[in-house]
C-alpha cells in the first residue's frame, strides 16, 4: 500500500515538475552583460494586456511573446534603445514605464506640480486666515467666562 501512495505521488508531482519547466521560458545568453541587459529591459517594458505589470513578471501570453522578442532583439545585437525603440514603434508609448515629454503627455509631468503648488497655496491661505496672536478684547471674554465659572 505503501508503494502505491508513493509511486503515484512520484507520478503526480513528476507531471506537475514537467508541466512547470515545460512553461517555463529558458533564455540563454552568451555573455552576462547580455544577460543583465535582457533582465533591465524585461523589468522596464510593461505588459500591454496586465494592468501594471511589467513583462518579467506577467504570465499572459502577449507577455511571454513579448520577452522572445526581446530576447531575439538582443541575439541580432540590437542595443537598449533600439530595443525599447522598436517596442514603442509597435505597441505604442505605454509599453515603456518612462513616457516621453510631448502634447500627449505632458500634464503627467506637470500634474503632480501643479498639485504640490495648490496644495502649498492652501496651506499658505489657511495659515493666513488664523489669527496670529489673541486681542484684548478676546483676553477680556477668555477671563470674564473663568471668573463666571468660578
Amino acid at each position: 500500500m505503501n508503494r502505491l501512495v508513493a509511486t503515484l505521488l512520484i507520478l503526480v508531482l513528476g507531471s506537475f515538475a514537467s508541466l512547470v519547466l515545460a512553461t517555463e521560458d529558458k533564455f540563454h545568453f552568451e555573455s552576462p552583460e547580455k544577460t543583465a541587459l535582457f533582465i533591465e529591459l524585461t523589468k522596464e517594458l510593461r505588459c500591454p494586456k496586465c494592468q501594471n505589470q511589467n513583462i518579467a513578471d506577467s504570465d499572459a501570453m502577449i507577455a511571454v511573446d513579448l520577452k522572445r522578442k526581446v530576447y531575439e532583439l538582443l541575439q541580432k545585437d540590437y542595443d537598449k534603445d533600439q530595443v525599447i525603440d522598436f517596442m514603442k514603434q509597435r505597441y505604442g508609448d505605454f509599453v515603456y514605464y518612462q513616457p516621453p515629454v510631448n502634447p500627449m503627455t505632458i500634464w503627467l509631468w506637470l500634474l503632480p506640480v501643479l498639485f504640490i503648488l495648490v496644495a502649498l497655496a492652501g496651506i499658505v491661505m489657511t495659515r493666513k486666515r488664523q489669527p496670529s496672536e489673541i486681542n484684548d478684547e478676546q483676553l477680556a471674554k477668555a477671563q470674564a467666562i473663568l471668573e463666571r465659572d468660578e
